[in-house]
């Protein structure tokens, strides 16, 4: 994994050093929407990423603060993976791309467009509101 270097203060030029790359973008979708928490589980996504990159791209998002990762309790030399509060955070984000997306390409995650349709706000925070719980469960077993 290389370091990352800020070519600028701009936000948006910082958020894409860390986001810019589709295969960090997508293991967050699989964190985010998906039970996909393992390297195997994001290795068998329809995208097909290549397992040199995946091993790079969960360092880099667990290096720079997005994930974390924990040794499997049902399987020693397994890792899970879940997302930090600062992963968390980007739901907004991601829930956008996905709008943005489906309106240009519409085929794909029909189950959570229709519940965004629906009611966007409402549907950011369930998923916001269950990770938290997640990453919550996972600080008191740790304790």
């Amino acid at each position: 994994m290389k370091e990352i270097q800020h070519r600028s203060n701009c936000p948006i030029a910082y958020s894409l050093d860390y986001l810019g790359d589709k295969w960090a973008l997508l293991i967050l979708r699989d964190l985010i929407f998906t039970n996909k928490a393992s390297y195997g589980d994001f290795l068998a996504s329809e995208e097909k990423i290549a397992t040199n990159i995946l091993a790079d791209r969960l360092k880099l998002l667990e290096t720079t603060g997005f994930i974390n990762s924990t040794v499997s309790t049902e399987k020693k030399n397994k890792f899970v993976y879940s997302l930090t509060e600062k992963g968390i955070d980007l739901i907004p984000v991601i829930v956008e791309l996905m709008i943005w997306g489906s309106k240009y390409n519409p085929p794909g995650a029909e189950d959570v467009i229709k519940k965004l349709e629906k009611d966007k706000e409402g549907t950011i925070r369930q998923y916001r509101e269950k990770l938290l719980q997640r990453l919550k469960d996972k600080a008191a077993i740790n304790e």
